[in-house]
């Protein structure tokens, strides 16, 4: 594998114009897509989402931004072995059925087109009071966030935003740390590089490098 640098602002045309060629629903079975955007907190998978958010728009497509860290389980779930496990955290953190009923369903075949864009609120240990999003026939959910991939998703594509160990453990806050062996499992049991539909190198997020796979 190769990686070549890319822009930031090219970057995203590049993902905005990919999105918007994909068959229209999940497997092309409906109109809808959803997006995975998969990363640590260092590569920034939020600043990714906003700007598609708005590239997005500027191509006819509505687009939601949904965070998969308001989609955490409650505390009493994610912290019962503790809070600063990383094998819980890999595992169990995550609402995987949350984000399926109320996220990558809603837009399937047959679904309504309604998306919550945040269920739980982890600092708080509570519900948001959020409000459905009415999603247009040619709409998209990008969702963003670590540990996405491999764990019975339904996106119709994949990007990973992959970082070097070495510079994970530079970049994450110390705060965080104690996750450093959940990602490294993660690279090794999902080899995300090698499995998402396109990979974007991000060891400092200001100069990404799409990998290319020979």
């Amino acid at each position: 594998m190769r990686a070549r640098p890319i822009s930031p602002d090219l970057l995203v045309e590049h993902l905005a114009e990919t999105i918007s060629a994909l068959p229209r629903g999940p497997r092309g079975t409906g109109t809808r897509v959803a997006v995975a955007l998969d990363g640590a907190p260092p590569t920034r998978t939020g600043e990714l989402a906003e700007r598609l958010v708005e590239a997005l728009r500027l191509r006819g497509r509505q687009a939601v931004h949904i965070a998969a860290r308001d989609y955490l389980r409650p505390a009493s779930l994610r912290l019962e072995l503790g809070r600063e496990d990383p094998d819980v955290f890999y595992t169990e953190w995550l609402d995987l059925k949350a984000i399926d009923r109320e996220v990558l369903a809603p837009i399937g075949p047959g679904g309504s087109g309604r998306v919550l864009p945040r269920l739980w609120d982890a600092e708080a240990d509570r519900a948001y009071r959020a409000q459905y999003v009415e999603l247009g026939p040619d709409g998209v959910v990008l969702v963003e966030g670590a540990l996405l991939l491999g764990v019975g998703l339904a996106f119709d594509l994949t990007v990973h935003l992959s970082m070097s160990a070495a510079a994970l453990g530079r970049r994450i806050g110390a705060e965080d740390a104690w996750t450093l062996p959940a990602y490294q499992r993660y690279d090794e049991e999902q080899q995300p590089v090698e499995t998402s539909d396109i990979a974007v190198r991000c060891d400092d997020p200001r100069h990404p490098a799409l990998v290319t796979r020979d």
